[in-house]
């Protein structure tokens, strides 16, 4: 099975604590991690946006909204426990444990901002019908918009002139840290240069060159014949890198090609792959709106036992 939802593991967690001992997070994870068959691979997935374990995250929110319901307590720091309320919920043998089924207790409803049934703050529905957590719904938002601003990146650039995306291109690879401070990055501009559109010069002397390619098509895929034009024509500048980079796609012979290259070295980009790095390296794009979000510092609390 896959990594359930926070929803799904709410029943679970509070039946692993029927027995009314206390446990850390950590060793509750554990137990729910083998009552769940996860893998070794499932129980080392990790949040895109963060370090931090996906089941893990699971289930510390499935204790949030447990112990806003008052179904679970913190007895003593780091540890939880069920609670009566708690005990009395598993003596009803519920079938599962979700949102929708804690909003029974008047603390839950606090929660989600809704005092009864008939008085919503927020929308307390839209947490039921989620499986997913608040930071994994933040992190696909992100993702959705990011998609959104690659797709726009990538529509503007194939509407541009030659001239302009080739000096695009240059500009990505001087962001990504080709030519280093030293170095310098240049559009050729030169008819019957073999089809090389510009160079970055990784050192002042010139002694190590990456030459690129820009593609700007639109539907057209990139197939082995121009990469093997490209590569050819780094002869001519003694050159033993290369870049193409294309509002399109490449053809399975062109990378099978690139592939079977001996004492040359050449990386294909394509239009997904181009949006994305412009973005992650901000060319062509600029910051509107920056989130931090906080979490308690389990350092800051602890204390001398002594």
């Amino acid at each position: 099975m896959s990594v359930p939802d926070f929803q799904t593991v709410m029943l679970p967690f509070l039946q692993t604590l029927k027995d009314g001992k206390e446990r850390t997070m950590r060793e509750l994870t554990e137990q729910l991690a083998v009552h769940f068959q996860l893998t070794q691979e499932q129980r080392q997935e990790r949040l895109p946006s963060g370090p931090q374990p996906l089941f893990y995250n699971r289930v510390a929110w499935a204790k949030t909204h447990l112990k806003n319901a008052g179904l679970i307590d913190n007895p003593v720091r780091g540890k939880v426990c069920i609670s009566a309320e708690g005990q009395r919920v598993l003596l009803q043998n519920p079938l599962s444990i979700n949102c929708r089924f804690l909003k029974q207790f008047p603390s839950y409803l606090r929660l989600i901002g809704q005092t009864s049934e008939g008085d919503e703050f927020g929308e307390p529905d839209q947490i039921e019908e989620n499986s997913q957590t608040p930071l994994e719904l933040l992190d696909s938002s992100f993702k959705t918009l990011q998609a959104a601003t690659a797709a726009d990146l990538l529509d503007r650039l194939k509407k541009s002139s030659p001239p302009f995306f080739e000096e695009v291109v240059v500009r990505l690879l001087r962001a990504m840290g080709y030519g280093g401070e030293m170095g310098d990055g240049t559009v050729t501009g030169k008819s019957g240069d073999g089809g090389i559109d510009g160079v970055i010069r990784e050192d002042k002397l010139g002694l190590d060159v990456v030459c690129i390619q820009a593609k700007r098509w639109d539907g057209n895929v990139v197939g082995r014949p121009t990469i093997q034009q490209f590569v050819g024509s780094m002869d001519y500048i003694r050159a033993k890198k290369g870049v193409i980079l294309t509002t399109s796609q490449f053809s399975k012979d062109a990378y099978e090609f690139v592939g079977r290259i001996e004492g040359k070295k050449v990386v294909l980009i394509d239009g997904e792959q181009l949006a994305d790095l412009m973005i992650e390296h901000n060319v062509g794009v600029k910051p509107t709106k920056a989130y931090i979000l906080k979490e308690v510092s389990n350092d800051f609390f602890e204390e001398d036992e002594g």
